[in-house]
């Protein structure tokens, strides 16, 4: 009788003991991770409609969802792409160099950001250093700030344009 009881106490696995507490966690592990438990299309799908924050928050459940997002090509790719708009040298130049879609997503992540806000004249506005938002300003090579002045100045253009449309009416 004692023998069943160490038995059932201790599985025995062939190169490994557990005990029956060992057993338990695997086995709720294993349960509670259902990307192991789907086909790897379908694991694929579910992850390839998160956004960016989603995959990184994701990445952070455990090592297998960690390996699964951050080796696949699929997830990043789009993400990638989609800041080519504000980076696209930046980014050409990244994938060339051999950097993968999730590294190249990463290192011109906040470039994109700040250069977008920027070209959409969010800061048209700024008079000083200190009247810029926290996360305003990154490093960006002269090219960069090039098209962000020749944005500003093309909005500061238009901006004055009515008003000399209009100084000319009054004046008729």
């Amino acid at each position: 009788m004692q023998n069943n009881s160490n038995m059932n106490n201790n599985s025995e696995v062939p190169g490994r003991e557990l005990n029956s507490v060992d057993a338990e966690e695997e086995n709720e592990e294993s349960h509670n991770n259902f990307v192991e438990r789907l086909p790897s299309e379908l694991t694929e799908k579910i992850f390839s409609y998160l956004d960016c924050q989603s995959l990184g928050r994701a990445s952070m459940t455990c090592k297998s969802w960690n390996s699964e997002i951050t080796t696949n090509v699929l997830f990043w790719k789009p993400h990638c792409l989609a800041l080519r708009p504000e980076c696209e040298r930046k980014i050409d130049d990244d994938l060339k160099s051999g950097y993968s879609f999730r590294e190249t997503f990463l290192r011109n992540y906040q470039i994109s950001k700040v250069k977008r806000a920027w070209l959409s004249g969010k800061f048209s506005n700024i008079t000083s250093y200190g009247d810029l938002p926290e996360n305003s300003m990154c490093v960006m090579d002269a090219e960069m700030w090039g098209e962000i002045l020749d944005a500003q100045m093309k909005r500061d253009d238009e901006k004055s344009q009515p008003i000399c449309h209009l100084e000319r009416l009054k004046s008729k």
